[in-house]
C-alpha cells in the first residue's frame, strides 16, 4: 500500500467545486480588509521617513518576531505559550500550503506527485507534532486568562467606567477558534484512520491512537466516513472564515505586529521628531486622528492588549488618570468607526495625557513596538498650541521662556553654588577646557541638589580636571520642556544653546543630571550640536579605570540604586554607576525592578512641575519605589545619580514615614567620602590621595 491519502475522499465532483468557490471567497474578503488597512494607513501623514533600509528593517523584524525576544520578557510562561501557539499554526499552514501546491499546482501542471512514500510519513509526524504544540500553548494562554488572571488582563480602565466585554469576548472567540482548529484537525485524522485503518498511519501518532480508540469502542468504518464527512465541512468551514476575519479581528495583529516591528523608529522616544518647517496649528502634534503618521497608525492595529504597558506605567500604578493601553485602545477605536476627522479628545481625555511621566517603561517593553509614549507627547503639543495645559505647567513654562530655567531665577544667580568651593571654576566661554560641564537647573539651584554638585566639583578639582561652566551663559536643556508638548520653546533653547556652547572650546561635555545629558547627546543634534556627551557616572567611572581617582578608602555600606529613566531606557546607561559604587567599596543591593525594569521617580515629562494627582489610598511613584527600597531589609543608603531623583525621593522618605530607616546620597557625594573629603568643606587633593599645601 502506498504511504499517503487522497484530499477530496468521498467528496462528489460539485461538492470540490464549491470548496474551491468558498476558498475564493474567502480569499478575496481577507484581501479586500488588507486593502481597507492599507486605505487607512495611507490617511495619516508621511513627514517622519523611515530610518534604514528595507532589507535591514525586514531582517531585524524577522529576528524578532522568530525569535521571541520581545515578547517572552518579564512573563516567560505566555512567551512559551506565544512560541507554542506561533510555531504550531505557522507549520500547520504551511502544512496546508504544501498540500495546496501538491493538489492544484505540482501534479495537475507538471505530473510531479511529491505527497506520498518516506515525504508523506514524515508530513504526517511533523505537524501532529506541532498541532500538539499548538493545543498546548492555547491551554497555556487559557490558563492566564481564565485561571491565573493577571493584573496585566484586566481592561477596567482606569479613567472612567466602560464596557469592555467585547474585548473580553473577541479574546476567548480567538483562543477559542483555534483550539477548535486544533481539536478538529486531530479528529478529522483520528476518524479518517478509524474508516481505513492503514498502517503506515502510526507516523500520525495523535490521529492513530485516538483512531483506534473510536474503534476500540466500537465505531464501524461507516460511522468513522459519516464523522469524517462532517468533520471536514465543519473544520474547512471555520478554517476559511476564520482566514476571511483576519484583517477584521484581534487576529489582525499577526500582520500589523510584525509589520509594526519593522516600521518602528529605532529611537522612538528618544528623539522626537521636529515640527515641520513653517508648520500651521494643524500640523502641530496630533488632535484629528488622521494627524497620526502611517506608522502610528500601523502601531494601533498592532496591538494585542497584552497589558504589559499597562503595569508597567507608574502613572497607572499610582492611580493616575492613565493606561498607554487604553490611548491606543482609544486611538484604535476612532480609526476605526469614526474616520480620519474625528477628534482624539472625543475618547482621550486631557488628564490622561498630562498623566505622563514620559518614562519610555511602556514603549520599553510592548512586545510589538508600539509608539505609546511619543504618541502621548504629539497629542500634548497640540494641548499646548491649544493652551489647554496645567496652570501650575503654564507658568513654569512661561518662567523657562522669560528666565531660561525652570525656577524662575535670575540668570546671573546660576553659578552662585559655586562660591562655596574654595576655589574658582573656569570660565569656559572665555577660556578653552577639556572637558564643558553643562550643570543644569536642579544641579544649579535647588540646595540640596547643590551639596552634590559642589562634591562633582571637589571630585574633578581633586583629580585636576581640566573643565570649565557656562556661569549665567546656560539655559536649561528643555528635555521635559519638549516632553511637556512645548517644542516650540525647546526648539528656541536648544538653538541658543548650541550657539553658545559652539563658541566654546571643548573636546566632551558631561552632565549629572540624566535629562540633560539625554537631550544634548541625542537631540541637540537635530540642531545642529554634535558633541560627545557623557554622564558624570561615566566620566567618575572613566577616572576609576585609569587611576586618575584614587580612593582613600573603601566605604563598606550597603547600598540600593536607583536607575533614572533617562540614563537607563533612554540610553542604556546601567553599568557605570553600578562600577563606580564597587570600585569604592558598596555593596549593591538591587531592587526588584532594575535596570530597564527600573519604576519611574514621577518626575518626568513635567510631572514635576504639575499638581500632584495623588489618589486616596495609592501612594506616588516615588513613594513606592522608596518602600521597594525598605523591603530589601537594613540599607546604609538609597543611592541616586539625578537632581530630580534627589528631589523626588528626598521628599518621599519623608512623606513615606521613613526617614529613620532610610538614607539619601548622590553618587558623587559618596565619591568625595572614599576620598576622604568631607562634603562642602574647600580642601584639595591630589590625583593619588596625597594632600596639597
Amino acid at each position: 500500500m502506498t504511504e499517503t491519502r487522497q484530499t477530496f475522499a468521498g467528496l462528489a465532483h460539485w461538492e470540490i467545486v464549491f470548496w474551491y468557490v468558498l476558498i475564493v471567497v474567502s480569499t478575496a474578503i481577507f484581501f479586500w480588509g488588507v486593502a481597507l488597512l492599507v486605505l487607512k494607513y495611507r490617511r495619516g501623514r508621511f513627514d517622519t521617513p523611515v530610518r534604514g533600509g528595507v532589507g535591514s528593517r525586514a531582517l531585524r523584524a524577522a529576528t524578532i518576531v522568530f525569535t521571541h525576544r520581545w515578547i517572552k520578557r518579564r512573563d516567560p510562561l505566555a512567551g512559551v505559550g506565544h512560541v507554542l501557539i506561533f510555531y504550531g499554526f505557522l507549520v500547520l499552514f504551511a502544512g496546508t500550503a504544501i498540500l495546496g501546491f501538491q493538489d492544484d499546482i505540482s501534479k495537475p501542471l507538471f505530473g510531479f506527485d511529491f505527497w506520498r512514500g518516506t515525504f508523506y510519513l514524515g508530513y504526517s509526524l511533523v505537524l501532529d507534532v506541532f498541532g500538539i504544540a499548538l493545543a498546548i500553548g492555547l491551554a497555556i494562554m487559557a490558563v492566564k486568562r481564565g485561571i491565573l488572571r493577571p493584573r496585566r488582563l484586566d481592561y477596567r480602565r482606569p479613567d472612567r467606567d466602560e464596557d469592555r466585554s467585547r474585548y473580553v469576548i473577541g479574546d476567548w472567540v480567538f483562543l477559542g477558534i483555534l483550539f477548535f482548529l486544533a481539536l478538529s484537525g486531530f479528529l478529522l485524522e483520528s476518524f479518517r484512520i478509524a474508516q481505513t485503518n492503514p498502517s503506515f498511519e502510526t507516523w500520525s501518532p495523535v490521529g492513530w491512537a485516538v483512531g483506534h480508540g473510536f474503534r476500540a469502542l466500537g465505531m464501524t468504518s461507516q460511522q468513522a466516513s459519516s464523522a469524517h464527512f462532517a468533520t471536514w465541512w465543519t473544520h474547512g468551514v471555520v478554517a476559511l472564515a476564520f482566514v476571511a476575519s483576519i484583517p477584521f479581528t484581534k487576529a489582525v495583529h499577526m500582520l500589523t505586529g510584525p509589520a509594526n516591528v519593522a516600521v518602528r523608529d529605532d529611537l522612538a522616544g528618544k528623539r522626537l521628531p521636529l515640527l515641520p518647517a513653517g508648520a500651521t496649528p494643524e500640523q502641530v502634534g496630533y488632535g484629528r486622528i488622521g494627524d497620526l503618521t502611517w506608522e502610528h497608525l500601523v502601531s494601533l492595529d498592532a496591538c494585542t492588549k497584552c497589558g504589559k504597558c499597562h503595569v508597567a506605567c507608574p502613572a497607572n500604578a499610582a492611580g493616575y488618570p492613565l493606561s498607554p493601553r487604553d490611548v491606543i485602545l482609544d486611538l484604535r477605536e476612532l480609526s476605526w468607526h469614526s474616520g480620519p476627522d474625528a477628534q482624539i479628545g472625543e475618547r482621550v481625555r486631557p488628564e490622561t495625557i498630562w498623566s505622563c511621566t514620559q518614562c519610555m517603561a511602556c514603549v520599553e517593553i510592548c512586545p510589538v513596538g508600539i509608539e505609546q509614549m511619543p504618541i502621548i507627547t504629539q497629542i500634548r503639543r497640540r494641548l499646548v498650541d491649544r493652551g489647554e495645559l496645567e496652570p501650575m505647567l503654564q507658568t513654569t513654562l512661561e518662567a523657562v521662556y522669560e528666565t531660561g530655567n525652570s525656577f524662575g531665577e535670575p540668570k546671573r544667580k546660576r553659578p552662585r553654588w559655586s562660591r562655596e568651593l574654595g576655589f574658582e571654576l573656569k570660565d569656559i566661554r572665555k577660556e578653552p577646557a577639556e572637558l564643558l560641564w553643562f550643570v543644569g537647573d536642579y544641579a544649579s539651584f535647588d540646595a540640596r541638589n547643590q551639596r552634590a554638585t559642589r562634591a562633582l566639583a571637589r571630585i574633578l578639582e581633586s583629580v585636576g580636571a581640566d573643565f570649565g561652566i557656562l556661569f549665567d551663559a546656560e539655559k536649561t536643556a528643555g528635555c521635559d520642556v519638549r516632553r511637556t508638548g512645548e517644542e516650540g520653546l525647546w526648539a528656541a533653547l536648544a538653538e541658543e544653546n548650541v550657539r553658545t556652547i559652539s563658541g566654546c572650546e571643548f573636546e566632551r561635555i558631561f552632565s549629572s543630571d540624566p535629562h540633560t545629558f539625554h537631550t544634548l547627546r541625542n537631540e541637540y543634534p537635530q540642531h545642529g550640536g554634535n558633541w560627545n556627551v557623557l554622564h558624570h557616572s561615566q566620566l567618575l567611572l572613566e577616572l576609576l579605570v585609569s587611576g586618575a581617582l584614587a580612593p582613600r578608602k573603601q566605604l563598606g555600606y550597603r547600598v540600593t540604586y536607583h536607575d533614572p529613566c533617562t540614563l537607563g531606557r533612554y540610553n542604556g546607561v546601567y553599568d557605570a554607576p553600578r562600577a563606580v559604587l564597587e570600585a569604592i567599596g558598596c555593596e549593591l543591593v538591587e531592587m526588584p525592578r532594575n535596570r530597564d525594569n527600573s519604576f519611574c521617580c514621577g518626575a518626568g515629562g513635567g510631572r514635576i512641575w504639575m499638581k500632584e494627582l495623588k489618589q486616596a489610598g495609592v501612594k506616588r511613584p516615588s513613594e513606592q519605589r522608596i518602600d521597594e527600597a525598605v523591603a530589601l531589609g537594613e540599607l546604609d543608603y538609597f543611592v541616586v545619580c539625578c537632581p530630580k531623583d534627589v528631589t523626588m525621593y528626598e521628599d518621599a522618605i519623608k512623606t513615606s514615614g521613613h526617614q529613620d530607616e532610610l538614607e539619601l546620597r548622590e553618587l558623587s557625594e559618596l565619591v568625595l567620602e572614599s576620598l576622604d573629603l568631607p562634603v562642602d568643606e574647600p580642601v584639595r587633593a591630589a590625583a593619588g590621595g596625597e594632600e596639597e599645601q
